[in-house]
């Protein structure tokens, strides 16, 4: 990738972000999979090699999302804070997959409301055999392996697809409760004991052992440049959507404002007649 397209990918990298500021990335919203996922850790990749971020503040609020996502997210931070200082912010939520995220940071500061935690994992779908059997619909299923289809909505599960279920949540959970032992410094049976998926405020948190400290985003910015030995100054950095995309996204909002007004009219079309 050349100059010219990493400034159209990532603008605060480019010449216009400014030299030895501390780079801001967000961390928002669910965390999905994908290719946006994708595209935030691209971007987290390019902070970590840029001479021009001398450290980062992940700003978190996000109350989590897909387990292999996070997971995703966290190698990738690691990574990055393995190179330079990494400080993580918890403003409004950071729970479940995006406390994750925070783990990869030498320190975590939060709101003193803000929610933290939510340590555990959790897999879930509808099952709709009797709803399917009320509505006189069968499902026809041909399959190859044993375990092929596990999860299907449309009968039961069996006590092994269960087993296996459970056998992956439980795989997942271990490796969240090692991550948070290791980056809090607390034993594994502490961990355990505080991983039972409730949340808890910044400031009891704090007493927890889960953050290190109550403070704002100023507050870990100033932390993030003193570790790195640079002014306490800071950007933003995003991703940058593509031009087709930006206009199709609002071609593709104007196009379901018109054809939910045009069925609007026609059902009080339908309803006066």
């Amino acid at each position: 990738m050349n100059a010219r397209h990493l400034r159209a990918f990532v603008p605060g990298l480019s010449r216009l972000f400014p030299p030895g500021h501390v780079a801001i990335l967000r961390l928002y919203g669910p965390i999905a999979g994908g290719a946006r996922t994708a595209d935030w850790i691209e971007l987290v990749r390019r902070l970590r090699e840029s001479r021009r971020v001398p450290a980062v503040v992940l700003d978190i609020d996000s109350p989590g999302g897909s387990a292999t996502a996070s997971d995703d997210m966290f190698l990738a931070l690691e990574r990055l804070a393995a190179k330079k200082p990494l400080v993580a912010a918890i403003r409004g939520t950071g729970a479940s997959g995006s406390y994750l995220a925070a783990m990869a940071a030498r320190t975590i500061v939060a709101q003193p409301h803000a929610i933290v935690g939510s340590i555990g994992v959790i897999s879930a779908g509808p099952r709709l055999p009797r709803l399917l059997d009320r509505l006189g619909v069968s499902v026809s299923e041909t399959r190859a392996g044993r375990l092929k289809g596990m999860g299907a909505p449309w009968r039961e599960e069996t006590d092994e697809e269960r087993a296996k279920e459970q056998a992956i949540v439980d795989a997942f959970y271990a490796a969240f409760v090692a991550r948070v032992a290791r980056s809090r410094r607390l034993a594994e049976e502490r961990v355990r004991a505080l991983a039972t998926g409730e949340i808890w405020l910044g400031e009891q948190a704090v007493e927890l052992g889960l953050v290190d400290e109550i403070g704002d985003l100023e507050r870990a910015v100033e932390l993030a440049a003193a570790a790195a030995g640079v002014p306490a100054r800071s950007a933003p950095v995003r991703l940058r959507r593509p031009l087709l995309e930006r206009l199709a996204g609002r071609f593709g909002v104007s196009l379901a404002a018109a054809v939910a007004d045009e069925i609007e009219a026609r059902l009080e079309s339908r309803l006066r007649t």
